[in-house]
């Protein structure tokens, strides 16, 4: 990697993982709020519309942005091209949305939805606006403008959401949350970008992007439709607030990894693409990117599980208190999407999609049938299937990365193991530091503290790669 590169990916880096981190934890502090305020039921409410938007926000872009992001040579035509193609998309959602809201509503028997589903989906009407704005960023490896904007939404949105909820409004603080952030977003990046598109739709265009993308979306709606049954039939056969108990514990176990994961993919997709020719650097690059992710999301994943029971009772009261052990389970199934993500990503560098889609049909089919097998006896036992489940699709999405540039199964193993068993060390010390003490918060920032001294000081002692990598991006300047 070139010193310039170098540079700008670190730099990138560094201010993706500010945005990262002060959105999650803007987020999170305002969650705990809202979550005091709110009820188990009126989470479970929003995650059932949830669903529905989820899968349907796919074709709002239909992968078209990330060929964007991975091709090289793109031109006016190709943003215009896809600028049009979300525009039009959206508002084609939209209208699908609004006229589906009743089936919504009488789908669960609560009348409420109706309303909820036709107000939480306006923002797909204003979306399309900033989406060429914040591809524009990401080609530019440009982390501090979103980082300020993300702050700065959050904020907006999350005061008028505890402002709602304070004086009763219930689950319409979630909805209006979610507006307000969508239009400051929006706003702000158009503002700073100054993006307009220039040009007509082309065909040519859309067919050439559509040509990767097609395949990322076929793979985006396997994942999503999977990750959305679950809530579909606990919305449906279980209550309300079993729902926002187990979306509560999904919600916290996917904070640590997904934000560390995002951190990384958000700058090292348009780096690794630049290295997409060159395995040898792809490689040697690709297990740094794996043991630093592990490094960090290991030893958070376990500690999380660890302190769940102290923590929720802390900070959000014994009205959450089923989402416990949810919360504890999980985190061991979500400890390795970092993982899981980098591996695949590793495909869409190399514009393999096919192979990406492929992976996908053979994970989902494996996950269906132990969903089926596990959902009908609770959500206890399906989570424990959600970690078998995990460890299958590690072997499975390893496969191609070891035919590509030779990291397999093993090489992986071998390079995280290490960082697997200090990390369940540190997380039995953890556990043995709250039994003498009875106080929920002491034992929370008792077992937190000795967690990270024990963790910092054996990776020291070992002389940590990761560590070091870790330091150096610290003490550069960014």
């Amino acid at each position: 990697m070139s010193e310039s590169l170098k540079q700008k990916t670190v730099k990138g880096l560094a201010w993706n993982t500010v945005n990262m981190l002060s959105n999650r934890v803007l987020t999170f502090a305002i969650g705990i709020v809202l979550a005091r305020l709110l009820t188990p039921a009126d989470y479970g409410m929003v995650a059932m519309i949830g669903v529905f938007t989820s899968v349907l926000g796919l074709f709002t872009d239909g992968g078209l942005t990330t060929a964007l992001v991975r091709k090289e040579n793109r031109t006016e035509e190709d943003m215009a091209t896809v600028f049009y193609y979300n525009l039009v998309a959206c508002y084609a959602i939209y209208a699908i949305l609004f006229c589906a809201a009743p089936f919504i509503a009488d789908f669960y028997d609560m009348p409420i939805l109706k309303e909820i589903t036709r107000i939480t989906t306006l923002g797909l009407l204003i979306g399309p606006f900033g989406g060429i704005q914040n591809m524009l960023l990401t080609t530019r490896i440009d982390f501090k403008t979103p980082a300020i904007i993300g702050v700065m939404a959050n904020v907006v949105a999350g005061v008028t959401a505890i402002a709602l909820a304070y004086n009763g409004y219930g689950v319409w603080a979630l909805v209006v949350q979610g507006l307000v952030a969508a239009v400051i977003g929006v706003a702000a990046r158009v503002y700073i970008v100054r993006w307009f598109p220039k040009t007509r739709f082309s065909v040519k265009a859309f067919k050439e992007l559509f040509g990767f993308s097609s395949k990322m979306l076929a793979s985006s709606c396997l994942d999503t439709l999977y990750n959305n049954i679950t809530p579909l039939i606990v919305g449906k056969f279980y209550s309300s607030a079993q729902l926002g108990a187990y979306e509560r514990a999904r919600g916290w176990a996917a904070l640590p990894s997904s934000t560390f994961t995002g951190v990384l993919q958000g700058v090292t997709f348009p780096v690794l693409s630049k290295l997409q020719t060159d395995n040898e650097r792809l490689c040697h690059n690709y297990r740094k990117l794996l043991k630093m992710s592990a490094f960090v999301c290991f030893p958070l994943m376990v500690g999380l599980a660890t302190v769940a029971r102290p923590l929720t009772l802390f900070v959000l009261t014994d009205k959450w208190i089923d989402s416990i052990m949810l919360l504890q389970i999980i985190c061991f199934s979500m400890m390795w999407y970092p993982i899981h993500s980098i591996n695949l990503n590793l495909l869409i560098v190399k514009g393999r999609s096919d192979l990406f889609f492929r992976l996908e049909i053979v994970k989902k089919i494996y996950g269906l049938i132990l969903l089926s097998c596990t959902l009908p006896f609770g959500l206890i036992v399906y989570c424990c299937g959600s970690v078998i489940s995990s460890l299958f699709s590690l072997a499975v999405n390893t496969y191609y990365t070891g035919k590509i540039i030779n990291v397999g199964f093993a090489k992986q193993m071998y390079d995280l193991f290490p960082i697997l068993i200090n990390s369940f060390v540190m997380g039995g010390i953890c556990l043995l530091v709250q039994l003498p003490f009875e106080d929920n918060g002491v034992k929370l920032i008792v077992a937190i503290l000795t967690g990270f001294l024990y963790y910092l000081m054996s990776s020291y002692i070992v002389c940590s790669e990761s560590l070091k990598e870790l330091l150096k991006i610290c003490y550069l300047k960014m």
